[in-house]
């Protein structure tokens, strides 16, 4: 239950992110509102991490590259949603960043990428993914 719960904040959190942080770049610049939603998100983590974090930086190091990679994927996603949301509407660019998300999250599990564990792909999966697909496509050709 706590994962739905989890997941519903995570998203509309980032629905509110992607459109505050796309109006704040219409103000003071697209690199410089980027610059000031990475680094406003470090403090608070670092903050967090020093009041309640109970794991070690030093073992990094030991961890694949790969894993390192998490914070260019952060600036990666916070300058395409700002780019995605001020040439789209919100709903229609959350909509395909959603089913986007659906469609690689559906690789990483079908070939078990990243140390995921590998979950069969069924006929439901597809189906779920085509009603996705659809209900962009939907969305797209009301906002005409």
């Amino acid at each position: 239950m706590w994962g739905f719960i989890f997941s519903i904040i995570a998203g509309a959190a980032m629905s509110f992110q992607g459109v505050i942080n796309t109006r704040l770049s219409d103000k003071i610049g697209l690199f410089e509102s980027n610059a000031w939603v990475q680094g406003s998100a470090f403090a608070l983590a670092l903050a967090v991490c020093l009041i309640w974090g109970r794991g070690s930086f030093i073992s990094i190091k030991d961890q694949p590259w790969i894993y390192w990679t998490g914070g260019l994927f952060g600036i990666i996603i916070t300058v395409t949603v700002m780019l995605s949301i001020g040439s789209l509407s919100p709903t229609l660019a959350i909509s395909v960043i959603l089913t986007s998300q659906l469609f690689t999250a559906a690789v990483i599990d079908a070939f078990g990428l990243l140390g995921s564990e590998k979950t069969a792909f069924g006929w439901s999966t597809w189906v779920g993914l085509a009603l996705m697909t659809g209900g962009v496509l939907l969305i797209k050709f009301a906002q005409k």
